[in-house]
């Protein structure tokens, strides 16, 4: 393992095991408070970044094929269902050893750092709990979230704008200024928000 590698694999550990911490010390109707993602509340969210730890690959691969190779409905069928454990449950699949090895396909470890710091803020942003993750870890995910194919996957269009981080020493694109906090770049990154220039700050 890279030394790079390494940096982002313990980042993937620290926000997971802090988005675990948060959940414990929440009220147990929060579990079925609305998320960012349309249609799923916050275990179904915490259900899917630990479907790792639910279903082994030959059954993802089974209800990929039921699903008629649509990842998208495979993956809400898997949430809902998995989403049916208790909060102990959820929490302590969150934890697991296992789930600091897991990387999405051909995401490698910064994608498994995009896929827990954007759920993550689908929970925090949606029940306003004033979660930011670190700056160094925000920056990672910026980065993985501005490369051809994640913007490709998220739908984002982003041509004649320039986005620039207000906490860091960071921007991507060119064009008309857009500046918000790192967070919220990744939320317009990962197509959770819209990128508005004109209700955006811009210089």
């Amino acid at each position: 393992m890279s030394a790079v590698t390494a940096e982002v694999a313990d980042q993937v550990a620290g926000e997971l095991s802090e988005l675990a911490d948060l959940l414990a010390g929440l009220p147990a109707a929060a579990w079925d408070a609305p998320s960012l993602c349309p249609g799923w509340r916050v275990r179904e969210v915490v259900a899917h970044m630990t479907l790792p730890m639910h279903a082994s690959p030959p059954v993802v691969l089974l209800g990929l094929l039921r699903a008629r190779m649509r990842w998208d409905v495979l993956a809400d069928r898997r949430a809902r269902l998995d989403a049916r454990r208790t909060p102990e449950q959820l929490l302590a699949a969150l934890r697991a050893p296992r789930m600091l090895a897991w990387t999405p396909p051909g995401g490698g470890a910064t994608g498994a750092l995009v896929h827990a710091v954007v759920h993550g803020l689908d929970i925090t942003e949606a029940l306003a709990v004033g979660r930011r993750p670190p700056a160094a870890r925000t920056r990672i995910v910026l980065d993985g979230l501005t490369v051809p194919r994640s913007l490709t996957h998220f739908g984002v269009a982003l041509q004649g704008m320039q986005l620039q981080a207000e906490d860091l020493d960071w921007s991507y694109g060119s064009g008309r200024v857009v500046r918000a906090p790192a967070a919220e770049l990744a939320l317009i990154l990962s197509g959770r928000r819209l990128a508005d220039p004109e209700a955006s700050k811009a210089v």
